[in-house]
């Protein structure tokens, strides 16, 4: 088993399934928070739609690349809110749930940053 999936198995305390569903929820969401991802994302979104008219106009490359970049990184300041989140809640709870769940939610927040940083 590859270790990302065996470390979404693992029970750390955060990101537990819910009653109602197999999904994993978040210990708790600043309500802010969410609301500025979600215009965010919204945004986001928009970009991404002006991208596809601009490659579908035949545009400058050089223009539609500047327009990526851009995408790129209001999806990096989403991932910095969503990784804010997760340190201040969801790890926080795991690490002081005790030794297994602080040894789980450690490897995941490894697995993070790594795949994060690139």
């Amino acid at each position: 088993m590859a270790r990302a999936q065996k470390i979404e198995l693992l029970e750390c305390g955060c990101g537990l399934p819910d009653d109602s569903s197999s999904e994993r929820k978040a210990v708790a969401v600043d309500p802010d928070a969410k609301e500025r991802n979600r215009k965010r994302l919204r945004r986001i979104e928009g970009q991404v739609r002006g991208l596809q008219k601009m490659v579908e106009d035949d545009r400058y490359c050089a223009d539609i690349m500047t327009q990526i970049s851009s995408v790129h990184e209001a999806l990096r300041s989403v991932g910095r809110e969503l990784m804010r989140n997760h340190l201040k809640h969801c790890a926080t709870s795991a690490i002081k749930s005790g030794p297994a769940e602080a040894d789980a939610m450690y490897d995941e927040l490894v697995d993070l940053l790594y795949k994060h940083s690139r």
